[in-house]
This record gives structure tokens, C-alpha cells and sequence, in this order.
């Protein structure tokens, strides 16, 4: 089997929800593709005033996304840092964390559990659509221990994931990014981006990347991956003189974090399949066209989701795996109606095409 079908799969996984600050839908699509290999996570309440939203985008197989979306929400809620009220470090070291639950027996065994054929993890039915309910997310206590077994010395998965995040608690967005998946921002009708797409041609990852030993041929590390950060890739993070930020593939986020104000009106999460189509302005045109006559906020995605299905294979755009989360804020939200960015990265740019 090539890595596109010969006609898409055009069923979506789609949900809804609210509380008393916000609304939010999400969809999904296996579209062209083979085998679906995103991954999501939607939880208005991870605590009784904090809410996550997550999309991860698979590569090279569907497992570390859907590892993910089942356990990163619960390992931002048990680093002592989110207990102190600190939500940025507690999110930027759950993505890390990430890297070290997967290896080892222990970690063997998760994926394993998980499931994905191109890693000869058996046993699962593949092609579905992973969506996380939260499961033990209130369970703070970390009995993540070692294992002895035949896996011991398992360095983890040789495939990947991307994981874009959005923690909202109050009027504060906390944004973390690893790779290519993308938050903006609706605010007033213009478009910001809130997470910086890591590609191996950005200066600081393309010299990061030829620090730690290795290269870019055509657009993509060692000829190979066309992102500079994800979680998962071990082989590309192999230097035991290197801490993890500074390895060729690092899974350490980019973190932003907003003071929200009453001219937001909305936030999207989506992975490239959606960019690789649209542009931020023309995504949040499309869903301020349409967020006032569909009755779900999960209507408003799968038409985004549509609109982005190619027709056929012969250009490439339009036809990955699609994952879109639509969150919309409920107005009054609580601020001055003024708003600051603190980030670890430029000011979020207005899109204009």
C-alpha cells in the first residue's frame, strides 16, 4: 500500500462541549492518507478552572500522537510547578516528559498497547481516530517506575509527533508548541498566530541542528524529517553530551502566554493538513463566515475540513490527515480589555493572506 489511498476517507470524528466560559468543537478526517496517524485531546476541565486543548500530528506512524493525547494533559497537571500556579513550565516539562515515559519496558509496553504496524507494536486495530477523554487526569501521584524486562534498554519510538497546545485558565492562554501544528487567534477578525511553525530552514533550529551533529538536505533533517522539533525521533536524539533542547530534534516547546481581553473571539488548534491549505487569516475568515449559522461549533470544522479536501493526489496539499479544535470564548471575559504577551519567541505576527 502507497501513502495515499484510492479514494479518501471522508468520515469525521467529531465532538462538542462548554462550560460556563467557553464552547468548543473539534473534527477529524483520515482523508487521503493511508492510515490515520493524528491525535487529540479536548478537556474543559482538567481542574475545576483550567481547560486543555491538543492536537498532535503522527509521523512515521500514528503511536507517539495517540501516547500523547492520552498522557501529556495528565503530566502537565502532575509537575510541581503546576501546583504553584506556574502553567508554563509545568506544560513545557510534560512535553519532555513525553520522551522519557516512552522508553524503557514500561514505555515498550504502552506503545505497544497502543498499537501502530509500522513499529510492529501488535495486537490493535489500526486506522482509528485516537481522541482522549481524560481519564485519570485528576490522579496527580507519578507511579511511572522503571520495568525490567526483554525492552529495558529501549531507547524509544523511531517515529514522531508534533503536539500543539492550549491551556486556558481564567482570562490566561498558555500556549506550548513542538513542530508544525499551529494555534491562532481570532482577535477582532485578525488572525495571530500564537506558535511558530519549527521547520529546518528557521535560523535558530537550522543552527541547532548543525551543532548537534547533523543536517538538512532538501528541507528536511539529515534528508529525512521535514520538522525541527517533535516528540519522539529518538534517533535524532542521541547525544549523551547534549541536554535535550539542544539535540537535532528536540521535543523542549516554544511557550506563549496571553492575557485574554473582550476582542478575542476565538481560538483554533490544527495540525499542517489544515495550513498546508489555508492561511491563518483565510482559516479565521472561513470560520467567522460560517460560526454564526452552523448550530456546533464541530459543523463549523468539518466544513473547514471539507474545504480542505483535494480533489485528487496529483498536488500534495490537501490531502494529510486533518484534525481541527475550535475554541470560542463567551463573553464578558474578566480583564481591563487590555492584553500582554510574555513568550519565549517574537511577537505573534498578523497574517494578511
Amino acid at each position: 500500500m502507497g501513502i495515499y489511498l484510492s479514494t479518501p476517507k471522508t468520515e469525521k470524528l467529531s465532538e462538542d462541549g462548554e462550560n460556563d466560559g467557553l464552547k468548543f468543537g473539534l473534527s477529524s478526517m483520515q482523508g487521503w492518507r493511508a492510515t490515520m496517524e493524528d491525535a487529540h485531546a479536548a478537556l474543559l476541565d482538567l481542574d475545576d478552572c483550567t481547560s486543555f486543548f491538543g492536537v498532535y500530528d503522527g509521523h512515521g506512524g500514528k503511536v507517539v500522537a495517540k501516547f500523547c493525547a492520552k498522557f501529556l494533559h495528565a503530566q502537565v497537571l502532575k509537575n510541581e510547578a503546576y501546583a504553584a500556579g506556574d502553567i508554563g513550565t509545568s506544560v513545557q516539562k510534560a512535553f519532555l516528559r513525553m520522551d522519557e515515559m516512552m522508553r524503557g519496558q514500561r514505555g515498550w509496553r504502552e506503545l505497544a498497547v497502543l498499537g501502530d504496524k509500522i513499529n510492529k507494536f501488535t495486537g490493535m486495530i489500526e486506522g482509528l481516530i485516537w481522541s482522549s477523554k481524560g481519564g485519570d487526569v485528576n490522579d496527580r501521584e507519578d507511579d511511572w517506575a522503571f520495568e525490567e524486562g526483554p525492552h529495558s534498554d529501549f531507547s524509544g519510538p523511531t517515529s514522531g509527533s508534533t503536539a500543539c497546545v492550549a491551556i486556558i485558565r481564567n482570562n490566561q492562554l498558555v500556549v506550548a508548541n513542538a513542530g508544525d501544528s499551529r494555534c491562532v487567534i481570532s482577535r477582532k477578525g485578525q488572525a495571530y498566530n500564537l506558535s511558530r511553525d519549527h521547520k529546518p530552514e528557521l535560523e535558530a533550529e537550522r543552527e541547532r541542528i548543525l551543532k548537534a551533529g547533523g543536517f538538512i538536505h532538501a528541507g528536511r533533517v539529515n534528508g529525512s524529517l521535514n520538522l525541527a522539533r517533535a516528540i519522539g525521533d529518538m534517533e535524532f536524539k542521541q547525544n549523551k553530551y547534549l541536554p535535550v533542547e539542544r539535540q537535532i530534534v528536540t521535543a523542549h516547546p516554544d511557550i506563549n502566554i496571553v492575557e485574554l481581553c473582550d476582542d478575542d473571539d476565538f481560538i483554533v488548534l490544527a495540525c499542517d493538513g489544515i495550513w498546508d491549505c489555508m492561511s491563518s487569516q483565510q482559516l479565521v475568515d472561513f470560520i467567522r463566515e460560517h460560526i454564526n449559522t452552523e448550530s456546533r461549533l464541530s459543523g463549523v470544522c468539518e466544513k473547514v475540513l471539507d474545504r480542505c479536501l483535494a480533489p485528487s493526489t496529483a498536488g500534495g496539499e490537501g490531502c494529510d490527515n486533518m484534525t481541527m479544535i475550535l475554541v470560542q470564548f463567551k463573553k464578558p471575559i474578566n480583564s481591563n480589555g487590555a492584553s500582554s504577551e510574555q513568550s519565549t519567541q517574537t511577537e505573534p505576527e498578523t497574517e494578511a493572506n
